[in-house]
């Protein structure tokens, strides 16, 4: 045991003040081992939300706008395959035309034509309705333009006769026939029109009949 009487030293001190330490150590970790430790998770963005809302809304519109797109690829793609079946004997039936027109020529000019020639002018008035007829199996119409207004979407004036009998701009005579392909003009039809009449639509014209005049009686 140390003697009171003696000097004290830093030595001294310590030793003393160690169980002192120990003491309150002690009472520190007691005093821990009663509080639960926080547990802490790491806090989402606040607009984390938001954002993946914006991407959703971008996605949606993207898939829209491809849909709209393939959907208008598909409708041009099946109306230019329409067009295509439509209209691929245009050139050939373009060819076939001059056929028509030199047999309709042979039947004007068969006019003074004997009784030994009335079978061949038979002939060729069956091969012009057969030629009609197939023509018009594969949409090709003839124009049948007389007696109607003229309209220079299908037709082509070669003169003008005067004929105050008809409205002015009708159709009196038809040169060379025109053909239509479907709804598109194959040859505009040649045609001559009636000047010097009442004007259309006046209260002297005769009521106008339809346009162009597709002939399908053939």
């Amino acid at each position: 045991m140390p003697d009171p009487t003696s000097p004290r030293t830093p030595e001294t001190e310590t030793a003393d003040e160690a169980p002192t330490n120990a003491a309150a150590a002690t009472d520190e970790q007691r005093a821990d081992g009663t509080v639960e430790p926080e547990v802490t998770e790491p806090a989402a963005p606040a607009d984390r939300t938001a954002e993946l809302e914006a991407a959703v809304a971008d996605l949606r519109d993207r898939f829209l706008r491809s849909h709209a797109e393939m959907e208008n690829l598909r409708r041009r793609t099946e109306r230019e395959v329409q067009d295509a079946r439509k209209y691929a004997l245009t050139a050939f039936a373009r060819d076939l035309l001059s056929v028509a027109d030199n047999l309709r020529r042979t039947l004007e000019s068969s006019g003074s034509a004997g009784e030994a020639a009335k079978p061949l002018v038979e002939g060729v008035e069956l091969t012009e309705r057969e030629l009609l007829k197939t023509l018009d199996k594969h949409g090709v119409a003839k124009l049948d333009p007389k007696g109607q207004p003229f309209d220079p979407n299908f037709h082509q004036a070669m003169f003008e006769a005067p004929d105050p009998s008809v409205p002015n701009g009708t159709v009196v005579q038809v040169v060379q026939d025109g053909y239509v392909i479907g709804d598109r003009l194959l040859r505009p039809a040649m045609v001559g029109v009636a000047r010097g009449g009442p004007k259309p639509g006046s209260a002297e014209a005769a009521p106008a009949e339809p346009k162009a005049g597709v002939d399908r009686t053939a």
